[in-house]
């Protein structure tokens, strides 16, 4: 079986970003993985034990560490610390996850990378930030833990009982905002030479996209119920049932409030006070709402979920028929966009995935290597760095590092 490619190609907007990751699943190995795809040039950092957890969900791993190098680093050690620092004399982006604080207390501090790098990048990602109540940023976090901490679980499920969102929706939210957060301070490095420190809390990523709801209780001190699989506060907006499933409803606007009040023969309330000729948005507390919603869950039910998505579209209703996964795989759109790609993973077996998005037309991502095993990549990046085959040899017998195979 031959080794993986261990040069990256040159492909994607990325294409000249170095990023350095020292971070278990999921925020930060996300985040690093969907700029892989778009063409950075991503090294890995696991431990010489265990090595990410992430393995342990093997297709999930597959997924999501491809386009990544491997290396098993113990950088705790004085050794280690060494070998980190030449990796980051040329990387832009560095990224760390542990419990607030964790590696200034292990002595090794952004002076310490600046030292080698000034331009260099520094995200520390925790639960709860690096500051603040010192009780709470010692706690460990994961996402089933933040999300509750930040007001994203207390909006989700019903009125009996909130609901986690999945898969592991905080950690997804968190990713992209921390490669904008990174790149906008690569950005401002580029322009000035100097590099960033970020203090990213997981909590405050969180909160900080769910706010919707959030700002209606800061200011009138609404706090709207939890409505499962409705909205709020609006009429036809939810997941309802139809004939042979459930089907997915965003009603919004003038003719398409006109056409299904009257469809659902209650078009004497239109244009009256209630209900005026410019209602865009059909809201819970009008007189007729219960009513509405009544006949709609029935009008719903007398079709099959493909009849419904036709004729809402027809006038020009936001519908979709809630997918399996099988009816995602058997999709014509998907497929014509090619969302599902096929790659070889490192033992040669044939692994199913999703392709680079989002599709950049002029410089498209990539999959250019498969995931590694632990420590694949630790002889190449270390010679690469300067260090005998035998050096890193000796490291691996301190356990320093670790040396898997490519």
């Amino acid at each position: 079986m031959a080794a993986i490619p261990t040069e990256k190609p040159s492909f994607g907007v990325l294409d000249d970003v170095k990023i350095v990751f020292a971070a278990m699943e999921e925020a930060i190995p996300r985040a690093c993985n969907i700029m892989a795809d778009w063409g950075a040039d991503v090294t890995w950092l696991e431990n010489t034990g265990y090595g990410d957890t992430v393995r342990d969900a093997k297709n999930a791993a597959q997924a999501e560490r491809r386009n990544c190098r491997s290396v098993a680093l113990n950088q705790f050690t004085p050794e280690g610390k060494e070998v980190l620092l030449k990796m980051l004399k040329d990387t832009d982006i560095f990224f760390e996850s542990s419990k607030g604080g964790t590696w200034e207390r292990k002595g090794f501090t952004d002076e310490d990378m600046w030292a080698v790098n000034p331009k260099l990048i520094i995200v520390h990602c925790s639960g709860y930030g690096k500051f603040g109540d010192p009780d709470r940023v010692k706690r460990p976090a994961y996402d089933g833990t933040v999300g509750p901490y930040a007001g994203l679980t207390c909006q989700n499920g019903t009125a009996e009982q909130p609901m986690i969102s999945m898969p592991y929706s905080g950690d997804y939210i968190n990713s992209y905002l921390l490669i904008a957060a990174s790149l906008a301070a690569l950005r401002k490095a580029d322009r000035t030479g100097k590099g960033e420190s970020i203090d990213w809390a997981m909590y405050e990523g969180i909160m900080y996209m769910s706010q919707y709801y959030l700002v209606d209780f800061l200011n009138e001190g609404i706090k709207w119920p939890r409505a499962g699989a409705r909205n709020v506060n609006l009429c036809g907006i939810g997941v309802y049932k139809c004939k042979d499933g459930f089907i997915a409803l965003n009603l919004f606007g003038i003719r398409q409030n006109k056409w299904i009040i009257e469809e659902l023969g209650l078009g004497e309330h239109w244009g009256t006070p209630e209900l005026p000729e410019d209602t865009a948005s059909l809201w819970l507390s009008m007189p007729i709402a219960k009513e509405f919603e009544k006949r709609l869950e029935a009008w719903l039910l007398e079709h099959d979920k493909l009849e419904l998505e036709a004729i809402l579209a027809d006038h020009a209703i936001a519908a979709q028929s809630v997918y399996e996964f099988e009816d995602m795989v058997a999709d014509k759109h998907m497929a014509a966009r090619g969302n599902f790609v096929e790659w070889e993973t490192k033992d040669g077996d044939t692994f199913k995935g999703l392709s680079p998005m989002p599709r950049f037309e002029q410089t498209p991502g990539q999959i250019w290597r498969p995931m590694p095993a632990q420590g694949g990549d630790t002889m190449d990046v270390l010679t690469k760095l300067g260090y005998t085959a035998e050096q890193v040899q000796e490291l691996a017998e301190k356990n320093v590092v670790k040396i898997g195979e490519n």
